[in-house]
């Protein structure tokens, strides 16, 4: 374009002061100009065209980042927390609760084995008491029914003496 202009101007007759240009070539300078006015125009559109579907997709991509960071908050917030009989609670609360009834659980389980061992311990001792006095009443018994059984003989012969 810049070239265009520079040939006319060189190749264009001077009067007085001014340069006088023929009609054909200032017509065909006329349609350059407007022709490439005309594209400039075109290229302008276009990429205002595009610079705008630019701007609504990026107005997309950010309602859709919006969108998706609020998902990552929620996807975060759940994947942090343990529903408990319908109660959301933290991972850190539920692990404290969690860990209190094992150990609330171990502690009545030891308290309990140690009653049972101890009782265990008395009932085997009774037991044992039991059989020694089973067996001295035993002895009793079988002791009492010989001076029994000797008496009724002293008896009986006492009985026949007298008789006689």
């Amino acid at each position: 374009m810049k070239g265009q202009f520079e040939k006319i101007y060189r190749i264009s007759t001077t009067y007085q002061t001014y340069k006088v240009i023929g009609k054909d070539r200032f017509q065909k300078l006329k349609e350059n100009v407007l022709d490439s006015l005309l594209k400039s125009k075109k290229t302008i559109s276009e990429k205002e065209s595009l610079l705008k579907s630019e701007r609504k997709n990026i107005q997309k991509l950010n309602t859709e980042l919006s969108k998706t960071k609020l998902d990552l908050e929620a996807a975060l917030k759940k994947e942090n927390s343990i529903s408990l009989l319908g109660a959301q609670l933290n991972k850190t609360t539920y692990n404290l609760i969690l860990w209190f009834i094992i150990i609330a659980l171990s502690l009545a389980l030891s308290f309990f084995v140690f009653k049972f061992s101890r009782s265990n311990i008395l009932t085997n001792k009774a037991q044992g008491s039991l059989q020694d006095v089973e067996l001295e009443f035993e002895n009793h018994r079988k002791k009492a029914i010989e001076r029994e059984q000797k008496l009724r003989r002293q008896l009986q012969d006492e009985i026949n003496k007298h008789r006689n």
